[in-house]
C-alpha cells in the first residue's frame, strides 16, 4: 500500500477567539499607532504585551491609524488568539505589562467576522486648542496653543460647509494613496469652554491628516485670514495646496469608534 494510513478519528480545527479591546493612550512619545520598523508605536507595544500574555505571536488591528503624537480615549483594537486567558482578565494582564501611557480599558469576545477597522461605522475625534495669553505647563501635551483671538462664529460657519459626503482631497495628505477620497462627515461642531476651543468631528472614516487639516484651515478663518465661504471653494477644488496648514498632533484625540 502507498500513502498515509487513515486517521483513527476525525481531525478538528482549533477555533481562534476574536477579541476586541478598547485602548486609551497618550501618544506624545510614540511614532503613531501603526507598526514601523525600528520605531516605538502603539501597535508594536500592544502586540508585544499580548504575545507575552498568550504565548503566541499576536497581530493587532486598529480602528484608526493615529499619527505620531496623537492621543486616544477610545481606540479599538482586535486580535485573534488560541490562548485561554479569560476575556475579562485581558485588560488587567495588559496593564501590568504596558507603559503607564497606554491603558486597556475593556475587552470582549466578538464574532469571528468582526474586524476593528472594517466593521466600524464611524469614528469621533476631538481637537483642543488652548486660546489664552500664556501657554500651559500641564495642558501643553494635549492642546495647540494659540494666543491670538479666534472668531468662534466664523469658525462655526466655516465648519458647516464640510458636513456631508464630499471628496476631501483638499483636506488630506497630498501623497496619500487610496482608491477614493470621498468621506462622509456626520457632524462637525466648534465650541469654547473657558480658554479651550474644542472641535468635535465625526465621520464614517478619515483620510490621512484629514482632521488636523480641517482644524488648521478653520483656525485660519478664526484668525481672519480666510472667509468662511472659502471652505466650499477649497473643498470643490480637490487641491491640498489651497487648504490651510496641518494643525499640530498633540491637540487631537480619537474619542470613540462606533459599530
Amino acid at each position: 500500500m502507498s500513502g498515509f494510513p487513515p486517521y483513527p478519528y476525525p481531525m478538528t480545527m482549533i477555533q481562534k477567539r476574536n477579541i476586541k479591546v478598547v485602548v486609551e493612550y497618550d501618544g506624545t512619545d510614540y511614532f503613531g499607532f501603526q507598526r514601523q520598523p525600528g520605531r516605538r508605536t502603539i501597535q508594536r507595544e500592544l502586540e508585544w504585551a499580548l504575545s507575552r500574555i498568550t504565548k503566541e505571536t499576536i497581530k493587532v488591528v486598529g480602528a484608526g491609524r493615529t499619527d505620531a503624537g496623537v492621543h486616544a480615549l477610545g481606540q479599538v483594537i482586535s486580535f485573534k488568539t488560541e490562548g485561554t486567558i479569560p476575556t475579562e482578565r485581558i485588560p488587567v494582564a495588559l496593564n501590568s505589562l504596558l507603559s503607564r501611557d497606554i491603558v486597556a480599558r475593556s475587552a470582549e469576545e466578538m464574532p469571528p467576522e468582526y474586524h476593528a477597522r472594517y466593521s466600524a461605522k464611524s469614528r469621533a475625534y476631538r481637537y483642543v486648542i488652548l486660546n489664552d495669553e500664556v501657554p500651559s505647563a500641564l495642558f501643553g501635551r494635549f492642546t495647540w496653543f494659540i494666543p491670538h483671538k479666534l472668531n468662534l462664529d466664523s469658525m462655526a460657519e466655516a465648519a458647516e460647509y464640510l458636513v456631508g459626503k464630499h471628496d476631501f482631497t483638499s483636506f488630506s495628505a497630498a501623497d496619500m494613496d487610496t482608491p477614493t477620497r470621498v468621506r462622509e462627515v456626520m457632524s462637525l461642531a466648534v465650541g469654547k469652554r473657558d480658554e479651550l476651543v474644542v472641535f468635535d468631528i465625526m465621520a464614517n472614516a478619515f483620510l490621512h491628516s484629514m482632521a488636523r487639516i480641517i482644524v488648521g484651515t478653520i483656525v485660519e478663518v478664526g484668525l481672519g485670514r480666510r472667509k468662511p465661504e472659502e471652505i466650499k471653494d477649497i473643498l470643490d477644488a480637490k487641491d491640498r495646496r489651497l487648504a490651510g496648514k496641518t494643525a499640530p498632533p498633540q491637540g487631537l484625540v480619537l474619542m470613540e469608534v462606533t459599530y
